[in-house]
């Protein structure tokens, strides 16, 4: 960390915990390889090409409707819509080039738009067809989750970054909230708008502005410590100490984590309180519990159950703390 001490070196992963972590599915398989085995490229990508014909993502594709959605819409309360399979897929690591995504979101952009929305952001009724899925809708929050898919699936999401651009909160973040004149932002609204723009630019639609946005976003996590208000701090909200997945439109502080280890920032002493967190959490056995799952429907289960050792918890809190030791 940037305290001028070197990162206390990572426990061993244990054998059985490797070995737990490879008996999952496909998803869970090809990220652990690459990300904290180490096998070759052909090997991990030889797996990685599995998720699209075995497993959760197998099963999620297949259950696209004929009109290219899932559930038959853009968006829903629940977490099986068109929007939450898509993001869902990109959590898998469904490789974007495959054919079976390419064909999916094909028909997702052929096929799927945002009903009753029009280019202006003018809501017209649910008779209005709206616009293309691709092109996004209104809120922020939503917005960043479609341009995170639609980047990573090598879609054309170039109209929800310029909204996003200037949708920016003098404080560096964002929120859904900012057109009922709020002016403070929100880490649910901002986490999301975060990951969309850096798969935009991990996807090589990225310029100057849009890093340079990015990195004020990070910022406002950053001077919170990812969790603590900047006045006093307190913990802002006690939910995000508890760890999820999948997240949707939540934050905690495990998904912050897992951005900025993905964005390769040089960590910093504000990070160590959530980096202690994330240690502390760490059973003897050397995996992690779901703490929390989101009320809302799914169509697949990725999850071994609230309060039992989750391979998707795990992963990310092994391969945060790998990176935080590694710098």
């Amino acid at each position: 960390m940037a305290n001028n001490s070197k990162p206390q070196p990572e426990k061993p992963l244990n054998q059985a915990v490797i070995d737990w972590r490879l008996d999952g599915d496909p998803a869970i398989r090809w990220q652990t390889m690459r990300d904290l085995v180490g096998s070759s490229a052909d090997a991990v990508a030889a797996e990685r090409a599995r998720v699209s014909t075995e497993g959760v993502g197998a099963q999620l594709l297949a259950l696209q409707e004929p009109d290219g959605s899932w559930s038959g819409t853009a968006f829903n309360h629940g977490w099986d819509s068109t929007m939450h399979i898509l993001s869902l897929l990109r959590e898998l690591g469904l490789d974007p080039m495959s054919p079976e995504a390419q064909n999916a979101t094909a028909r997702v952009r052929e096929g799927v738009t945002w009903r009753g929305w029009d280019w202006n952001g003018t809501w017209r009724g649910m008779d209005f067809e709206g616009t293309p899925f691709f092109a996004g809708e209104v809120e922020p929050c939503i917005n960043g989750q479609v341009a995170a898919s639609g980047a990573y699936f090598r879609q054309d999401v170039t109209r929800i970054i310029d909204r996003l651009l200037g949708e920016q909160l003098a404080d560096g973040g964002w929120n859904c909230e900012a057109e009922n004149r709020s002016i403070r932002s929100s880490f649910n609204t901002t986490i999301c708008v975060l990951e969309g723009l850096l798969e935009y630019e991990l996807a090589g639609g990225g310029d100057t502005i849009v890093r340079e946005a990015r990195l004020r976003g990070q910022e406002y996590l950053l001077e919170r410590q990812l969790f603590l208000r900047q006045s006093t701090g307190e913990v802002v909200n006690p939910a995000w100490l508890r760890f999820s997945f999948p997240n949707w439109w939540h934050y905690d502080v495990l998904r912050g984590l897992d951005y900025l280890r993905k964005a390769q920032i040089m960590p910093d002493k504000r990070l160590q309180k959530a980096v202690d967190l994330v240690r502390s959490k760490r059973r003897r056995d050397g995996r992690w519990l779901l703490e929390h799952q989101h009320e809302g429907r799914m169509l697949i289960e990725v999850n071994e159950g609230v309060g039992q050792p989750s391979r998707w918890i795990t992963l990310k809190a092994l391969r945060i703390l790998d990176w935080i030791s590694s710098q």
